[in-house]
């Protein structure tokens, strides 16, 4: 079966390297907050051209307390896309605010910048625009709308790590980025951890506070904060693996390009914006008669995923808001006939020609998209 994703390859790429560092950190007795964390921040800060970054327990806290840190609370709104992992509803809940969302645009799959406008009430605080699968959503303009309105903007940024516009990275746009750094994502970990850049220094020094149960000094604590923080062993794994991840992006390029070249008469393959750097943390295909489509390369030895087969607004967790089947029609679209492929940069090309291969044998030209 060729996987989704395979981490065992790229640790056994790195076998001596990661096994170093975390050795390093075992000898030193230090695991929460020590250097190998500070030094992560900054280089991640100069990879994601912003002036601070703050290590964090998850891309979830990311999100959450970059919220809170910008003073988003109870009552107030943040409009946000309904095609997304919960993790991005889920921290404007946490906050006591209230997702109102837009629908998509079919092609690149996030927020459709020219319905936001219409969303806005006396009450929106704040935008979040998710960079899905990897792809940039449209900044410049959201930025526009966000100075326009004085809004707030959280940039979900959990898998689009190295995604630029006009060589400007995501996380640097809006007031605060929240990354993710969940093992499967182009930046991962070997378990949860989190980052959230910024370039105030006031949000910055304010998400200092938070991560640390509410205080800037120990054992003096000015707010309810909570316990989030991105431990050594994590932070040394990632040390390793950041100076890699230009050209890893680049390998996910060369497959994606491949896979786009050899599938486009076949299935609706995803779209590259000219001025964007499209990460391609996931590749997903759209397709008709998707559950059969997906079995069939499963039976061919092609691993599959759907992310993700039930939009936010039609989730349990949302019922209260109101939204019924039809209110976002591109978003409920998507989740119907998306499918992501195998995508990993250790993913030999003999795979990927099986994946086309096997792609191409398993869709009925009168179903594709």
């Amino acid at each position: 079966m060729i996987p989704i994703l395979d981490l065992t390859r790229q640790y056994a790429q790195l076998k001596s390297e990661i096994d170093a560092a975390t050795q390093a950190v075992f000898a030193s007795g230090t695991f929460i907050n020590g250097p190998q964390c500070k030094a992560f921040e900054a280089e991640f800060a100069s990879y994601a051209g912003v002036s601070d970054a703050v290590g964090l327990n998850s891309g979830t806290d990311a999100l959450h307390l970059g919220l809170r840190a910008l003073g988003i609370g109870p009552g107030d709104e943040v409009i946000t896309s309904p095609f997304t992992f919960v993790a991005t509803t889920e921290a404007i809940g946490m906050v006591g605010a209230r997702p109102v969302f837009v629908d998509i645009d079919p092609e690149s799959f996030n927020i459709d910048v020219a319905q936001i406008e219409a969303a806005i009430t006396s009450r929106t605080r704040a935008v979040m625009p998710v960079h899905l699968y990897g792809r940039p959503a449209p900044m410049v303009e959201i930025m526009k709308l966000a100075r326009k309105h004085q809004l707030a903007v959280v940039e979900d940024c959990a898998q689009a790590v190295g995604a630029c516009i006009n060589g400007k990275p995501v996380g640097s746009f809006g007031d605060v980025g929240a990354f993710s750094f969940f093992p499967s994502k182009n930046l991962g970990a070997y378990g949860d951890g989190g980052m959230a850049t910024t370039s105030r220094t006031d949000i910055a020094a304010r998400l200092r506070s938070l991560r640390a149960h509410g205080g800037r000094v120990k054992y003096h604590h000015e707010e309810l904060g909570v316990n989030s923080r991105l431990d050594e062993l994590q932070a040394a794994i990632l040390r390793v693996k950041l100076p890699h991840l230009d050209d890893w992006i680049d390998a996910r390029q060369a497959a994606a390009e491949r896979y786009s070249r050899e599938l486009s008469d076949t299935v609706t393959v995803p779209g590259v914006a000219a001025d964007t750097r499209h990460v391609f943390h996931q590749y997903t295909i759209r397709v008709h008669a998707r559950e059969q489509v997906q079995a069939k390369l499963s039976q061919r030895g092609v691993q599959s995923m759907v992310y993700y087969p039930v939009p936010l607004h039609l989730q349990a967790v949302h019922a209260e808001l109101g939204y019924e089947a039809g209110s976002f029609p591109h978003a409920e679209s998507a989740a119907r006939e998306v499918l992501s492929l195998p995508m990993f940069p250790e993913l030999p090309e003999r795979e990927q020609a099986e994946v086309v291969r096997a792609v191409r044998a398993s869709v009925d030209l009168g179903v594709a998209v």
